[in-house]
């Protein structure tokens, strides 16, 4: 009858063997899967994917150099739409209002901030504009995607 050290002895060499095979097994499909060109360009519609998706339209938000832009963009709005409104000139003061409302990162508290601060009909010229410059929005950027899917 064999020893309990022997064994022990056989079951250890019996697992590294298993060990060595199943590492080996491991390696190799890796190396064929690597090879395979299915799977490069699986890999390279993927990544193109991820790609397309982090330069979507939210992407800009967090941006830093277009997010400097933007501000920049929303404060010469309020700018001009302060002067136009000055000057008498409501309807153009309430479409750079309007320009710099879709702009802002918060635009309901800049309503709040607007309906204190203008006129009630001014306030009211700029409610009436906010869908029309929605729908702008939104066809501007259907057609920028349009665009950028002519591209590939």
């Amino acid at each position: 009858m064999p020893s309990v050290r022997t064994v022990l002895g056989l079951l250890a060499a019996l697992a590294a063997c298993g060990a060595v095979a199943f590492l080996g097994y491991c390696v190799y499909f890796d190396r064929k899967r690597r090879g395979d060109p299915a799977f490069r360009r699986r890999l390279r519609d993927k990544r193109r994917a991820q790609q397309r998706k982090a330069e979507g339209p939210g992407a800009q938000l967090w941006d830093p150099a277009k997010n400097e832009k933007l501000q920049e963009l929303f404060l010469q709005e309020i700018r001009m739409g302060q002067l136009w409104l000055s000057r008498g000139e409501c309807q153009l003061g309430v479409e750079h209002l309007s320009t710099a409302l879709l702009v802002c990162g918060q635009p309901q508290q800049l309503l709040k901030v607007f309906k204190h601060t203008l006129p009630p009909q001014v306030f009211e010229m700029l409610l009436h504009k906010i869908p029309l410059i929605c729908q702008q929005f939104e066809a501007d950027m259907n057609e920028q995607e349009y665009l950028e899917d002519d591209r590939d």
